[in-house]
C-alpha cells in the first residue's frame, strides 16, 4: 500500500472502503495479490454489468487488436464504429419504435450530460435547467450544477449557475405530487423559476439513495415539458443498459424523451464509453461544437456491439434479469421483516435496489462487516444510508444467493450486538473468513 499512500491524491473513495490491492477479475469476482476472492456487487459503480472480463466480450475484443484494428479515431468513420451503430440501430433502438441521432461525447457519463445540457439550451435559446433533490449527473461544472449532493457541490470553489432545484417524487411525504408543484411553478410568472430550457432526471436515482419515481409521476414530468415547451433530458447512465430490466430505464412507462444519456455499461467491458441520444430534429449541432479527443474509443465499440448481439437480439436476458430482480426484492423484504424494528425500508427496482438504512452509520457497519467475509458492496444516499446493490447483471443465481447471504449475515451480526464496533467486526471475522 506504500506506493498508494506516498503518491496518490487524497481524492480517492473506494480504496478506502476496500483496502485491498486487487489484481484480477473475472464475472462477479474480484481477486487480490494475496489470492483472496471477492464477490462483487459494487461492479465498477455500474459499468460491470456483464462481469468482469467476460469471455465473449473478450474474445471479439482481443481478436479485433490482434487484427490491428483502429484504436483511437477521434470521429472518423471507422469499421468499428458502423457496426455498432447498425447493430444499436437495428437491435435497440427500431424494436422500440425509437427514432434517434447517436452524438459520441467524451468518455464519460458526465461528459454526455454536459452535451445534453448544452444543446437544450442551444435549442431553446434559454439557459435554465430543471433539477431534482438528490439527483445525481457528474461532477465537471455543469453536470454538478445539476447534482445535489453537497459533498460534491462544495468542492467546485465558484457558483453553480442554470440549475433550479425541484424536489423528486416523494421528497415532500408520498402525499404531495411534486411534479403539480412543478407545473405550478413554470405556470406562475412570479415564482422566481424563469422559463427553463429542459428538465432533466433520472428514472431511478443512483448515487441519490437508489430512490425510483413511479411511473404516473414521470409520465407527469413528460405531461409538463410538453406543456411548457421543454425538452426532457432521461438521464439513464446508471439506471440504464438492463439495470432496471429493460435495456432503457424508461421503457415500460411510456415517456418520450428528447434526449437521453448512456454511459456506464453501454461498453459492456467497463470501457469508457459514452453517448447522448437525440431526437433528430434537435440535432442541430455545427460541427465540432461539442468534441473531445477520446470520443472515438473504437474498443468500446467492439465490445458494445457484442454486448448486443449476445444480450439484447431477443428477450431471454431481460426475462434473467427480471427473475433475479424479484429475488432481490424478495431477500430484501425478508430483511426487512426479520431485523427491521425501523432500521430498514426497501428502493429501487429491478436489479437496480437498495437497502434503506435508519442512518449512515448502520450502513456502514454493515457494509465493512460484509467486506470482512468476501463481499464488496457499497453505500449511496446523502448520508450513504442506503447500501446499494449493483451486481453484475450476468450474476449466477448461487451467487446472487450467497452474496445476500453475507450481507444478511453482517446485518444480523451488527443488529444482534451491544459491543463496540471494532469488537462486531471481530466476532464476525472469526466466524466467515474470506475464502482463498
Amino acid at each position: 500500500m506504500k506506493i498508494f499512500e506516498e503518491i496518490e491524491s487524497e481524492v480517492q473513495s473506494y480504496a478506502r472502503s476496500f483496502p485491498r490491492i486487487f489484481n484480477r477479475a473475472q464475472g462477479e469476482y474480484l481477486y487480490d495479490l494475496e489470492g483472496n476472492q471477492y464477490l462483487d456487487f459494487l461492479a465498477g459503480a455500474g459499468t460491470l454489468n456483464y462481469g468482469h472480463n467476460n469471455p465473449v466480450l473478450k474474445k471479439s475484443l482481443l481478436n479485433y487488436i490482434e487484427s490491428d484494428g483502429v484504436t483511437h479515431g477521434l470521429d472518423l468513420h471507422t469499421k468499428a464504429k458502423g457496426e455498432f451503430l447498425k447493430t444499436f440501430n437495428e437491435k435497440i433502438l427500431k424494436p422500440r419504435n425509437m427514432d434517434y441521432m447517436v452524438q459520441f461525447t467524451g468518455p464519460t457519463g458526465a461528459n454526455a450530460v454536459e452535451a445534453a445540457m448544452k444543446l437544450a439550451r442551444t435549442i431553446k435559446k434559454r439557459q435554465t435547467i430543471i433539477n431534482f433533490t438528490n439527483g445525481y449527473h457528474g461532477v465537471t461544472m455543469g453536470a454538478l450544477a445539476a447534482t445535489g449532493n453537497q459533498h460534491h457541490r462544495g468542492a467546485a470553489g465558484t457558483l453553480l449557475t442554470g440549475i433550479d432545484t425541484l424536489p423528486y417524487d416523494g421528497y415532500m411525504g408520498d402525499d404531495i405530487d411534486t411534479s403539480a408543484y412543478l407545473d405550478k411553478v413554470l405556470t406562475d410568472s412570479s415564482s422566481g423559476i424563469d422559463h427553463p430550457a429542459a428538465i432533466i432526471v433520472e428514472t431511478v436515482q443512483g448515487e441519490g439513495g437508489i430512490t425510483a419515481a413511479s411511473f404516473n409521476w414521470l409520465r407527469s414530468i413528460q405531461k409538463v415539458c410538453d406543456k411548457h415547451d421543454l425538452l426532457l433530458i432521461i438521464d439513464d447512465i446508471q439506471a440504464g443498459c438492463g439495470r432496471t430490466g429493460t435495456f432503457f430505464s424508461f421503457e415500460e412507462i411510456g415517456i418520450n424523451p428528447d434526449i437521453i444519456t448512456l454511459s456506464k455499461s453501454l461498453s459492456g467491458y467497463g470501457l469508457p464509453f459514452a453517448v447522448a441520444l437525440i431526437k433528430p430534429e434537435h440535432d442541430i449541432w455545427k460541427p465540432g461544437e461539442h468534441n473531445g479527443t477520446f470520443r472515438g474509443n473504437n474498443l468500446a465499440f467492439v465490445t458494445a456491439k457484442e454486448t448486443i448481439d449476445h444480450y439484447w437480439s431477443d428477450e431471454l436476458f431481460t426475462n434473467e434479469v427480471r427473475k433475479k430482480g424479484k429475488y432481490i426484492s424478495e431477500r430484501v423484504q425478508k430483511i426487512i421483516k426479520t431485523y427491521g424494528e425501523g432500521n430498514f425500508s426497501s428502493r429501487g427496482r429491478g436489479m437496480f435496489q437498495g437497502l434503506n438504512c435508519v442512518n449512515g452509520d448502520l450502513a456502514n457497519k454493515i457494509t465493512k462487516l460484509s467486506f470482512k467475509k468476501g463481499l464488496m458492496i457499497e453505500t449511496s444516499g446523502a448520508d450513504d444510508h442506503v447500501i446499494k446493490f449493483l451486481c453484475p447483471l450476468t450474476i449466477s443465481d448461487q451467487n446472487l444467493k450467497k452474496g445476500i447471504d453475507i450481507l444478511e449475515d453482517a446485518i444480523k451480526a451488527v443488529c444482534a450486538s451491544t459491543n463496540n464496533f471494532d469488537e462486531e467486526v471481530d466476532y464476525f471475522h472469526n466466524d466467515y473468513e474470506v475464502e482463498s
